[in-house]
């Protein structure tokens, strides 16, 4: 059974999915407005929707017959997390490849 990250990571992966966490980003919307601006098929678009969910990504409400869906942040701030280990890296890699550059500036300036 895969990890929970591993399950988002791979729901990230397709760019349709990504395209509906972008429009619900702005807010809820239901299956046939999630599906308007894509060329696929509507069961093409519930099977991602699937996918986004079982990834913790998105929920789906009930309002009457309406069933709108809406964007959980959980798993997105789980791989956030998971990130944000890596982004400290190249930030403090970075930060030392610019004093290393403004040391051999320096030096090139004294000759």
């Amino acid at each position: 059974m895969p990890d929970t990250l591993s399950v988002t990571l791979s729901a990230l992966a397709d760019p349709t999915r990504r395209a509906i966490l972008a429009r619900l980003a702005r807010g809820e919307a239901t299956v046939n407005e999630i599906a308007k601006p894509f060329d696929i098929s509507l069961p093409a678009v519930s099977r991602h929707l699937k996918v986004l969910e079982g990834a913790g990504l998105i929920s789906r409400g009930r309002e009457a017959q309406w069933r709108p869906c809406r964007l959980e942040t959980r798993s997105l701030k789980a791989v956030d997390d998971w990130l944000s280990r890596y982004r400290r890296f190249w930030t403090e890699s970075f930060d030392k490849m610019d004093a290393y550059i403004a040391e051999l500036k320096a030096k090139e300036k004294r000759k």
